[in-house]
């Protein structure tokens, strides 16, 4: 089928596209490009979300900043910001596979996921502003808006590997790290402007940023037709721009589209959230006890804060550089990397304690924060690596789903190991899990491919686009 050449250009008529079939009967549909989907090249569907995830890096990364103005203000314990903020990660990594559910349904399509997200950001915001009773703050900021960052969180990482399907990692990298650098403003303004008699103002207003943010960002949203692929890569052979045929060799599509149920048989899935239990565990703890055992070996205030925005920096731009190199050297090798980097970290913090080392202390505690948000692109990444486009925004919520029981339980249990071995001791049991959960990412396996290469299956004859 041919269309004529000016209807096309005019888009008068829908574009024709194929369907062919690898070898391993993966069907691509080729002869779309992102032009004719959207309107406008495919780039938007990487700065849009990067925009978005930067917004709403303010809820985890900046919170921390908040804390001790909003103990004042509301007459809340430690504890007590301690658990909203549990709760918040809780439901922000829990709603990630319900609403990919619902995406994969067609009931949530993503621009109504973004839609729904960015109101129910400005309503955590507000209840933390002006809710003082705690279980009220709990429901409103930790319940409401958790729901809603997630929402805006898993709908962002799927929407980059859905148009990106031949080079995601340094896509997905880099917007991956938009949720931690993202904070640094607010970070600055926590610390610097933000007090008990101007606290009100400035949540609305960072609720109300939140809301316009990623609400403009959402209008644009829109996901490719099921089996796409970029009609300037050739998905048989991997030819095309050089840089994609690279990544592409490194990291082969997935062989089939997997639903969940049949993700889960393979027993990759439940292996990959297992890693990311135990992976994010490790980061959560080294996140929540590093200023403790600044202090408890007796380093300076400089040190003992530790400049949570240079932390946010690392934690973002690692995330990005990872995704880059995940392009070049392999996804599960670099993942792998990753793990092991966290792991030595630990006990790099150990080390630098017992030497009463200042710099040391902080050169592995920032190696840490690199490790520690590097390896969420990567889980990321491979998951539509591994399963296919088509079903990733469920596939991808069971996978990520591994970080709410890390971060309702990692710092709970992390206190009680400090409260039991010591410092040493805690930050010796995290480097040992990390070094295991490296192991568990060394037996990761493509499903149902056992070679790069095979003979091309003939390709069916062209449809209309719909």
């Amino acid at each position: 089928m041919t269309a004529d050449p000016l209807s096309a250009d005019l888009h008068a008529a829908p574009r024709p596209y194929r369907e062919v079939t690898d070898s391993h009967g993966r069907v691509y549909r080729v002869g779309e490009t992102d032009r004719d989907i959207l309107g406008h090249s495919r780039k938007l569907m990487v700065y849009l979300p990067w925009i978005a995830m930067m917004a709403i890096s303010v809820f985890e990364y900046a919170y921390g900043s908040a804390e001790d103005t909003l103990s004042h203000a509301h007459g809340w314990t430690q504890s007590n910001t301690f658990w909203i903020l549990s709760v918040w990660v809780f439901f922000q990594a829990g709603i990630a596979f319900p609403a990919g559910w619902l995406r994969e349904k067609g009931i949530l399509t993503a621009r109504r996921a973004m839609y729904t997200g960015s109101g129910l950001c400005l309503v955590g915001f507000l209840a933390l502003s002006h809710l003082g009773e705690v279980w009220l703050a709990i429901l409103g900021f930790g319940v409401i808006g958790g729901i809603g960052a997630g929402l805006v969180y898993a709908t962002c990482i799927n929407m980059v590997g859905k148009w990106f399907p031949e080079r995601r990692g340094a896509r997905t990298g880099f917007v991956n790290g938009g949720f931690a650098y993202g904070s640094l403003p607010f970070i600055f303004i926590f610390n610097y402007a933000f007090d008990t008699e101007n606290y009100h103002r400035v949540l609305d207003l960072i609720g109300v940023y939140v809301m316009i943010v990623v609400f403009a960002s959402a209008f644009f949203f829109k996901d490719p037709p099921k089996n796409w692929w970029p009609a300037d890569i050739d998905p048989l052979a991997f030819s095309g721009d050089s840089k994609n045929a690279r990544s592409l060799a490194k990291n082969p599509p997935a062989v089939r589209q997997f639903t969940p149920k049949e993700a889960i048989r393979t027993g990759m899935l439940p292996l990959m959230w297992i890693s990311i239990v135990m992976t994010a565990g490790v980061s959560i703890f080294g996140i929540s006890f590093q200023v403790d055992f600044a202090k408890e070996v007796g380093f300076g205030p400089l040190v003992a804060a530790s400049s949570m925005g240079v932390m946010a920096v690392i934690n973002g731009i690692g995330r990005g550089v990872v995704g880059w190199l995940s392009d070049r050297w392999g996804r599960k090798t670099t993942l792998v990397f990753v793990i092991v980097v966290l792991g030595l970290a630990q006990f790099g913090v150990i080390w630098a304690g017992d030497v009463r080392s200042e710099w040391l202390f902080l050169f592995f505690a920032f190696l840490s924060g690199f490790g520690g948000g590097a390896f969420y692109p990567m889980f990321a990444a491979l998951t539509p690596d591994y399963f296919g486009e088509n079903y990733n925004a469920t596939n991808y919520g069971l996978v990520y789903s591994g970080k709410l029981v890390s971060g309702l339980f990692g710092g709970g249990l992390g206190s009680m190991v400090v409260g039991a071995w010591g410092y040493d001791g805690a930050y010796a049991l995290a480097g040992g899990v990390s070094m295991v959960a490296a192991a568990l990412a060394l037996l990761l396996r493509q499903p149902g491919r056992r070679s790069r290469g095979g003979e091309p299956v003939p390709a069916a004859k062209p449809h209309p686009a719909t």
